[in-house]
């Protein structure tokens, strides 16, 4: 059984580690590379035209128990003060050779080009990705395949573009800007987003201050102006066209899971896909994105992401969520005694992880998942 789940960083993590545990499941994940953190943000303003790696390397740690040395290099925090000689002496470590050669490589770089980035608390596994994109003439999802390939990962790590460098920005609804992904899910007050952007560019101060008190409007018509022009990647079509079972994960909707429903290709390959069941996993806990949303409207808003507001392709075919209380997206009781919204089925059961309160329990939501496709005849099965 084919599964492509779209994911984030952590938020699906433990569906994924379940889904992989099940014999016979074969599981692509699909991720966007626009986080801007702080290290993050760094390291892409240092190396302009490289996107993010974080979320590429949380998933990179779904097969690895704690303890495990390859997790604890990809997590490491690099010290206040390092610098790339610090980096040399760690490269000259007991390292896997494959590790070894893309740190060389960085460090190469920051020997050449010393000034630009302060490593203190950058993430030694995205400085790994940050080596393979540069041996790899800057192609970043031939350093996503590299990378998933030298720490033995089980999950297919899709990237859902063709590697495009973009940046996200938001909108909300009074008008004002999140000028990007890191203040997208930042605190934040509780007006409700509107809009997403993929820009060329990052916006600079002097942007920020054009675009500061216009209408709403007319900062949509200047964002789109700026427009990034980014292409689907293929290895994200052909996995989503071939999945018995498509899975919109949880996680921060505007940062995580939004942003990668923009890309073109990606809805027309959900509703020319095989899949039998298309399944939208409703968030446990809550997030400073979604402040003042109902389960309903996250529904509502992947649906319109993905061009099919009035869900006429079956874009959605069933949602998931959890019964108990929570202090998630509420869901109106109306729809929990119809179980239905928008045509698709509405499925409320307990998936809370009991041992951590607002993040869902993996093996119950692979039951559940699994149920869903036990009521409906695989597609391939005929």
């Amino acid at each position: 059984m084919r599964v492509s789940m779209f994911s984030g960083g952590r938020g699906a993590a433990g569906i994924a580690r379940a889904l992989l545990r099940r014999p016979g499941l074969e599981l692509s994940l699909l991720i966007n590379g626009y986080d801007n953190g702080l290290s993050t943000g760094a390291l892409r303003r240092y190396l302009p035209g490289m996107l993010g790696p974080s979320d590429f390397r949380k998933n990179l740690l779904l097969h690895l128990d704690r303890g495990d040395p390859r997790r604890e290099l990809l997590e490491r925090r690099l010290a206040p003060g390092t610098t790339a000689a610090d980096l040399g002496r760690l490269i000259d470590g007991p390292l896997d050779y494959r590790i070894t050669r893309e740190l060389r490589v960085f460090a190469g770089r920051l020997r050449a080009e010393p000034d630009g980035l302060d490593l203190a608390d950058c993430a030694l596994g995205n400085l790994v990705f940050a080596g393979a994109y540069l041996r790899l003439s800057e192609d970043f999802n031939a350093a996503v395949r590299t990378c998933a390939q030298t720490f033995g990962s089980p999950a297919r790590l899709l990237n859902v573009t063709a590697g495009e460098n973009a940046f996200l920005v938001a909108l909300k609804e009074d008008g004002r800007l999140l000028a990007d992904e890191a203040d997208i899910v930042a605190p934040q007050d509780a007006a409700a987003i509107t809009g997403l952007f993929l820009l060329r560019e990052p916006l600079t101060a002097a942007a920020r201050a054009e675009l500061a008190g216009r209408p709403p409007e007319r900062v949509r018509e200047l964002l789109a102006r700026r427009a990034a022009r980014v292409s689907p990647g293929p290895e994200a079509l052909e996995a989503l066209r071939d999945a018995d079972l498509i899975v919109y994960g949880p996680g921060t909707p505007h940062s995580s899971l939004l942003p990668s429903y923009l890309t073109p290709g990606v809805a027309e390959a959900i509703a020319e896909s095989r899949a039998a069941a298309r399944v939208f996993v409703v968030n446990i806990g809550g997030d400073h994105d979604i402040q003042g949303l109902t389960a309903t409207d996250l529904v509502d808003r992947t649906l319109a992401y993905l061009g099919d507001p009035g869900n006429e392709r079956r874009t959605i075919t069933h949602v998931l969520g959890h019964h108990g209380a929570s202090g998630g997206p509420a869901v109106p009781r109306a729809v929990v005694d119809r179980g239905c919204w928008a045509g698709a089925r509405w499925i409320s059961v307990d998936l809370e992880d009991a041992d951590r309160p607002g993040t869902h329990s993996g093996p119950r939501t692979a039951d559940a998942l699994q149920a869903v496709l036990g009521e409906i005849p695989l597609a391939r099965a005929g």
